[in-house]
């Protein structure tokens, strides 16, 4: 009998780890977070001269960027219709120069550097799968075009049912994403700069950086987490955070386009070698989860002949309230500590052209995307999505706390479930493995105090204000919570 991976298809690409930081160093710039953006970000440093050391908490690659569907695309499901509306065309404009250059960056370095990461040419298409998604579609025709993508028009997509109408944008990229980190990491690793693994960044004073077993001076930081760290910025005030899942199956002919749809549900295809990778079943974080796996397992048995399902995995995006990344300096006015967040879905795109701005900006040189993308911007026309997103943060921080328990003890608790428990004036999340075993927890994020739920797809704790995760003891999952669940004694 075959298992099912419950990883990405493409973390079984890691090797050997890297050692962890230990000791006193001392480098120009530190880079927090060895994903696709601090990666590159380190990689186009250490090109123009600088000493970098990268310091991941887990494993390169371990995180969204080995997470995803490996699209680098600059046609996004329907980003530059969201774009105009929030910004107008030349935002849109702007997103797309990025995007295209993103690209072509990415080609650029595999080729530079000799990287060996199953990297192919492939037109993305956004696509209606019904036919209201249609004027959809063709808004996004036009405001793409309007941005200067040169997208076109067609109903021939290779994908085994109706489309009604696609938008296609020619000579995008679809790569292994753990090998092309990999190849980063090894072309930053060296001649005086430093790549360290399992160097979780416990403590930031200043531009001094603390991890367990070592210490580094830097003139500079740059805080690539996916998430932004220390919580100095309020970014969690102004992003909403999603999960999406994935699933890998074996097919005997998987489509060759980057495909995604505009409808809810939506529907987002790619491949890799005989794998079918279908993605989506999307909701908030800390939302309930209906069995997301098995909707994207039933979507890709209606479409393709299945052979077996390979591989299933999920991943957090941050979304801003004005629906472009923040890229700048971390707090107004800061020459030492640079950050990115925000990709929408769309990391190893935005991730690499996020790089390629702040190593402008680490370095002093100009750039014309820096203020279109700096994280201190105010959108007054996005400004009511924002308001409303805090009111719905401060609605579920006070309205969780006079929901009723679920029980008052966990006999009864079947295995691999959890409920929730009155503990005094507080309340208790119990799950109980499949072997039986009770794991019990404090409710309370330890961000803002939120109250946490569980995701019965993940097993996990996540949080509805602001997206932190925690496993059912408690350990953090995702930000921007930094501590723990307290454990509780379960009953």
């Amino acid at each position: 009998m075959t298992t099912t991976a419950d990883q990405s298809l493409w973390l079984s690409a890691l090797e050997a780890p890297r050692p962890p930081l230990t000791g006193k160093h001392t480098f120009d710039v530190a880079v927090v977070g060895g994903g696709i953006t601090g990666l590159t970000t380190a990689l186009l440093l250490k090109r123009r001269g600088l000493t970098v050391v990268v310091l991941e908490a887990d494993r390169v690659a371990s995180g969204v960027s080995g997470n995803n569907t490996a699209k680098v695309t600059a046609l996004q499901s329907t980003v530059y219709s969201q774009i105009r509306r929030a910004h107008g065309i030349s935002a849109a404009t702007d997103y797309a120069t990025a995007s295209q250059a993103a690209v072509q960056q990415v080609a650029d370095l595999v080729e530079l550097e000799g990287i060996s990461c199953d990297l192919r040419r492939a037109p993305a298409v956004t696509y209606a799968y019904t036919e209201s998604e249609v004027p959809a579609v063709d808004h996004e025709l036009i405001t793409a075009r309007q941005a200067g993508l040169p997208v076109r028009a067609t109903t021939d997509v290779d994908l085994p049912f109706e489309v009604h109408a696609a938008v296609r944008l020619d000579d995008q990229l679809a790569l292994h994403p753990v090998k092309y980190l990999r190849g980063l990491a090894d072309a930053v690793d060296g001649d005086g700069s430093l790549v360290c693994e399992h160097s979780r960044v416990l403590d930031v004073s200043g531009t001094r950086l603390s991890t367990a077993d070592g210490q580094v001076d830097a003139n500079q930081i740059v805080i690539a987490t996916h998430y932004p760290t220390l919580d100095r910025g309020l970014y969690f005030a102004r992003m909403e955070l999603t999960r999406a899942y994935c699933i890998a199956a074996r097919v005997s002919s998987p489509p060759q386009s980057l495909a995604i749809s505009t409808g809810s549900p939506s529907w987002s295809i790619a491949a890799h070698e005989d794998k079918l990778i279908v993605a989506g079943a999307g909701h908030p974080t800390g939302r309930p989860a209906v069995e997301p796996f098995r909707r994207l397992e039933d979507f890709a048995r209606r479409h393709w002949q299945v052979e077996e399902v390979t591989h299933r995995w999920s991943a957090q995006d941050p979304t801003t309230y004005d629906h472009l990344p923040m890229i700048g300096s971390y707090t107004p006015g800061s020459t030492t500590i640079f950050t990115a967040t925000g990709y929408m879905k769309w990391g190893l795109t935005s991730g690499t052209f996020a790089g390629s701005l702040l190593a402008d900006l680490v370095t002093g040189k100009p750039n014309d995307l820096a203020e279109r993308f700096s994280p201190h911007r105010f959108t007054l026309k996005s400004l009511p999505d924002l308001v409303k997103k805090n009111a719905e943060v401060a609605a579920q921080l006070v309205g969780d706390r006079i929901v009723p328990a679920d029980a008052t003890s966990s006999e009864n608790l079947p295995p691999d479930h959890a409920h929730v428990i009155r503990d005094g004036l507080g309340k208790t999340g119990v799950y109980r493995d499949p072997e039986g075993h009770l794991h019990a927890v404090s409710m309370r994020c330890t961000h803002l105090g939120c109250l946490v739920r569980f995701n019965a797809a993940e097993r996990s704790w996540d949080c509805p204000c602001h997206g932190s995760r925690f496993d059912v003891d408690g350990e953090v999952l995702e930000g921007p919570a930094t501590k723990p669940l307290p454990r509780r004694e379960p009953r």
